[in-house]
């Protein structure tokens, strides 16, 4: 979303106020954007006559993945390329100093802070259509029920053919309109949403708050992910799950985890569950009731929301010289995982590609990637912690400059969650706008999962975030 007016507008003061909060760099210095500009090391292997496609948002320039789906005897095919951002950066350049000082590329709702300048996310680096660019290219060999059969990946020349958003990509496979290539992305996808129930893994179906910029003036509103944007993740999945095994079977590597929830945890969702009277059988596990709930039901919506508490404290795991680490599984996945799939807009997929890379040809890994690997956990912590500050903050500050002048006012919404320790305080959610906030000042227990109506106490843009009272 793109906030247009004033720059000393509250919303937009505000929104400069948090980044300078957060230290969030204003630029690149000269010497990074120097190296941006030279060219990339170009590797023999030309697969520029693969007919690939990418999916992404609308407007998107920073085009990490881009993707062929095939049909072969028994099963399927899947070629995911990935930009091959080691290609531009020197190890121990300006440019990498610089990456690892950013971590992640921010998003805030008036303008995106990259983690490499544009020249090489939006342009030289980016997997457009119609550009030969450098890639990471995995070859996945599927069965006919979606399960991996053969991993491969190298460095090759390639050339995307479309740039494709969701909207039209799910118009066109409804419609029964799309080449092939894309209508399977419908297939792979579902087989492999299929084979993530049969593991155990979870995929969390919550509504999301989307800031949206119309003619000038922005709303927030609730927006449920489009079914092409799902199948889209399981094969970012699929590619992630293909690095991880692929690192461990070498030795070396740094995989995305996360430890499964304590049972005091699980007990508190279910004491939840019961709250908001949905029937969770001790037979049923806490995977397949999520895949039960229907997240446009205010009930279901609500306790989605409380699982995400089960997510929180993943993080890297580092391994090296064959000495496996104690935690191999993401347990959202239910498999070992990596982060590979983003290397414009994540620090860490950069490494996981080169580890890959050298575990497919069965060499060493590069001296770079061992001389930074021990660093990197905490190094993509710290930044994966301060893009969620991000997320939170930037939302916060958009519902209140959205409510400012409705203080007062009273509105429709359900409580969504209540604290342990102080039964009358807790989140609600409202109906329109789309907005989370807290409630606090009632006198009696808040009813989890039930409707409220509720009274705006306070909300301005940089000063008080929005809270509610009961009305």
């Amino acid at each position: 979303m793109r906030v247009t007016g004033a720059p000393e507008a509250p919303l937009r003061a505000a929104l400069r106020a948090l980044r300078t909060e957060l230290g969030v760099p204003e630029g690149f210095p000269p010497d990074v954007l120097e190296e941006a500009g030279h060219a990339p090391r170009l590797p023999s292997d030309d697969a520029t006559d693969i007919p690939l496609f990418t999916i992404d948002p609308p407007g998107s320039m920073d085009l990490d993945q881009a993707m062929h789906l095939s049909r072969r005897r028994g099963g399927y095919r899947v070629r995911y390329a990935i930009a091959d951002v080691a290609a531009f950066v020197a190890p121990g350049g300006p440019l990498d100093a610089e990456a690892h000082r950013r971590v992640t590329t921010l998003y805030f709702p008036d303008e995106r802070v990259p983690l490499h300048p544009a020249a090489l996310s939006e342009d030289a680096a980016s997997l457009l259509p119609d550009r030969i660019r450098p890639a990471v290219l995995w070859t996945i060999d599927l069965d006919a029920e979606g399960r991996t059969t053969a991993t491969d990946v190298h460095r090759a020349l390639v050339r995307s053919r479309a740039r494709l958003d969701y909207k039209h990509a799910q118009k066109q496979i409804g419609e029964g309109r799309a080449e092939e290539s894309l209508a399977l992305l419908k297939d792979i996808g579902q087989a492999r949403e299929r084979l993530e129930a049969e593991r155990g893994g979870i995929s969390l179906d919550v509504p999301e708050q989307e800031i949206v910029d119309e003619d000038g003036t922005y709303e927030l509103v609730y927006r449920a992910p489009l079914p092409a944007e799902s199948w889209n993740a399981q094969l970012s999945l699929l590619t992630g799950m293909a690095a991880a095994e692929l690192m461990l079977s070498h030795g070396t590597g740094i995989l995305r985890t996360l430890p499964t929830a304590p049972d005091g945890a699980v007990g508190r969702l279910r004491r939840t569950a019961k709250a908001l009277r949905i029937r969770w059988p001790h037979h049923v596990s806490y995977a397949e009731l999520i895949r039960s709930l229907d997240p446009h039901w205010p009930h279901h919506a609500a306790f989605l929301q409380e699982c995400t508490t089960l997510l929180r404290g993943a993080g890297y795991t580092v391994f090296r010289d064959g000495v496996r680490p104690e935690t191999t599984i993401h347990s959202a996945v239910a498999a070992p995982y990596a982060h590979c799939t983003a290397p414009l807009r994540r620090l860490a997929d950069r490494y996981a590609s080169e580890l890959c890379l050298a575990a497919a040809a069965d060499r060493p890994p590069p001296e770079w990637v061992l001389a930074a690997l021990d660093d990197l956990p905490e190094v993509m912590a710290e930044g994966t912690r301060r893009a969620g500050t991000v997320e939170r903050e930037c939302v916060d500050i958009v519902e209140a400059a959205l409510l400012k002048d409705r203080v007062g006012d009273l509105f429709e919404a359900c409580v969504v969650d209540v604290r342990d320790d102080e039964p009358t305080v807790g989140t609600v959610q409202l109906e329109s706008p789309a907005v989370f906030a807290r409630i606090a000042g009632g006198t009696t227990e808040l009813p989890l999962g039930e409707r409220l109506r509720v009274r705006l106490t306070q909300a301005d843009p940089g000063t008080a975030k929005v809270e509610f009272a009961p009305a």
